[in-house]
């Protein structure tokens, strides 16, 4: 993970296609890795900056067991430094989390009867890398699932090796233009897109934008992106997400008739496109006669019969898809 310099004690971090050029003791930008006598080493490895029991929809996830909990874990630190990012205060600094040992965390999350497993998410879980890697197949051998919510930020080879241990992802495409990552992220869209295809067909996947007015939200621009989605040829759902003020970003709330026009673009592209943070707009509904087939307004109301439409018999994409009925708040 590392190319060094003994002499100066310098290395470059390969973890991430950020390639962080490092000094003796320097950290890289992520806050979760540093240079320890021309070593890359993980900062934050055993450290945990938040756990939770989520509803499976918050990762969000509406095709993977609906109505389902997992046991949610994420450490310090993040690969990119987006202006609007929500959870600023654990990915944008490094601190001493609470200490555990992927045994103890698989333990933890084997103890939660009614959990489908672990996710790594709230903050960048790919710079957690060796976390993650040391804890998968724990929780894999005890029956449970992996999944993981990420900016898609990670070097090839290391996204290889982790993609057997991993059953469903969500990936943040943030906008479908260099300029954006670039301007807001620090990153770039292509390090993105390169992973998605590289996961495509492999794991459950779903995909997330937040719509920033001003930034992201440009008709043609969604267009290219919802076709680009299509072109993968692979069972997805796209989650178009309203933007509110977090961080250094100040603009105002996403309207609801812009993530409405946005969600009409990406239907004539995707069966099953989503409005995130807007009452209403996580219905799923059939693409074949439009019956409503899965509701998530207080609790999950599943209506499928053996993943299939009621109405019409129409199989509906997804895993788990009648594992919980009537079952989890949203």
């Amino acid at each position: 993970m590392t190319n060094a310099n003994k002499d100066s004690y310098s290395a470059s971090c390969l973890l991430c296609p950020q390639r962080c050029q490092l000094r003796h003791g320097q950290a890289g930008r992520c806050h979760a890795r540093e240079n320890r006598e021309g070593e890359v080493v993980s900062r934050n490895y055993g450290e945990v900056a938040a756990w939770n029991m989520d509803p499976i929809e918050k990762k969000p996830l509406y095709h993977y067991y609906p109505g389902s909990w997992i046991f949610s874990v994420g450490g310090f630190g993040c690969n990119l430094s987006c202006s609007f990012c929500q959870n600023h205060e654990i990915s944008q600094q490094h601190q001493a989390g609470k200490k555990v040992t992927p045994a103890e965390l698989a333990v933890l999350v084997g103890q939660e009867k009614k959990s489908l497993g672990l996710c790594f998410t709230y903050s960048e879980p790919s710079v957690w890398f060796e976390m993650i890697r040391d804890t998968a197949p724990l929780v894999r051998a005890q029956g449970g699932k992996v999944v993981l919510v990420s900016n898609g930020t990670i070097s090839p080879r290391f996204l290889e090796e982790l993609i057997p241990w991993l059953d469903a992802v969500n990936i943040d495409i943030k906008a479908f233009s260099e300029e954006f990552y670039q301007h807001y992220c620090g990153g770039k869209l292509a390090w993105v897109l390169d992973n998605v295809e590289r996961l495509a067909g492999r794991v459950h996947l779903e995909v997330t934008t937040l719509v920033i007015p001003g930034a992201n939200d440009d008709s043609k621009e969604i267009t290219e992106l919802a076709r680009w989605l299509h072109q993968l040829n692979v069972p997805l759902a796209w989650h178009l997400s309203g933007y509110h003020p977090a961080y250094r970003l100040n603009v105002p709330p996403t309207d609801r008739q812009t993530l409405d026009r946005l969600w009409k673009i990406g239907k004539e592209w995707l069966p099953y496109v989503y409005l995130g943070n807007v009452r209403g707009g996580d219905t799923t509904f059939c693409p074949q006669c439009g019956e409503t087939v899965i509701q998530r307004e207080s609790v999950v109301v599943n209506h499928l019969n053996r993943g299939c439409c009621p109405k019409c018999g129409k199989g509906i994409f997804g895993v788990g898809m009648e594992r919980h009925r009537d079952s989890s708040s949203v």
